[in-house]
């Protein structure tokens, strides 16, 4: 139920902003429209919920910190991997709404799977360093959910890229959007992403998991005098 009813909410949320929008410039909200958010809610409730409990992984778990020895990133990782799952049940719901509204089918799907990779990618990196910040620093959590909260509006779920016209490019500056747009473009629209802000995407979340595992085992020597 939970891993269909966050993604419902943002796509219900989206879809009024799309429908809002369309009134606006005096077109009418189009199926697609709904598709694309559709589109790109799932795998941004995937992010969201894999940060915020990746963030509390450690802290939560303070027993088995302390007095077991195993390696601690296994916390962060469940904690995505945990909401990958959910991700694949909104996913089989998802196909079957394409199904059912004839949006079709093209080779561009095959992008899908590696893109998908690189969220994963990106979500354990940023899960890995905020688990370890947020033990010593118990005040992470907090602004990590004051910015998930409104990075929404930074990120384009609601929308697409191409509406900010001139600042586009400074939008896909966040690797989650490039994304987010692969995802429409070769779902949705049947094109090939945009290759080079994909793999702009894939180089954050490799050099973001490499530095994101050296901050973590520099600080986990000092995880159980300072939990």
């Amino acid at each position: 139920m939970w891993a269909i009813l966050m993604p419902m909410l943002i796509i219900a949320t989206g879809t009024l902003v799309r429908f809002g929008i369309a009134k606006l410039s005096g077109s009418h909200l189009e199926i697609t429209q709904i598709v694309t958010v559709t589109v790109k809610a799932i795998p941004w409730a995937f992010f969201i919920s894999s940060i915020n409990f990746a963030t509390n992984s450690l802290v939560g778990n303070v027993n088995l910190v302390t007095k077991i020895y195993f390696p601690k990133e296994i916390f962060p990782l469940s904690a995505v991997l945990s909401q990958l799952f959910d991700l694949m049940i909104a996913s089989g719901a998802f196909v079957v709404f394409l199904v059912a509204i004839r949006v079709g089918w093209s080779v561009q799907l095959i992008w899908v799977l590696p893109i998908l990779s690189i969220l994963v990618l990106l979500t354990m990196a940023m899960g890995i360093f905020l688990s370890a910040a947020n033990l010593f620093f118990r005040d992470v959590k907090y602004l990590v959910s004051v910015i998930i909260s409104f990075a929404i509006f930074f990120t384009p779920v609601f929308y697409d890229a191409r509406m900010a016209g001139k600042w586009e490019s400074l939008l896909l500056l966040n690797p989650v959007a490039p994304i987010l747009e692969g995802l429409n473009s070769c779902i949705v629209l049947h094109q090939s992403p945009k290759g080079y802000w994909i793999l702009y995407s894939a180089i954050v979340a490799v050099f973001g998991t490499f530095l994101a595992m050296i901050f973590f085992k520099n600080l986990e020597p000092k995880f159980a005098e300072n939990i």
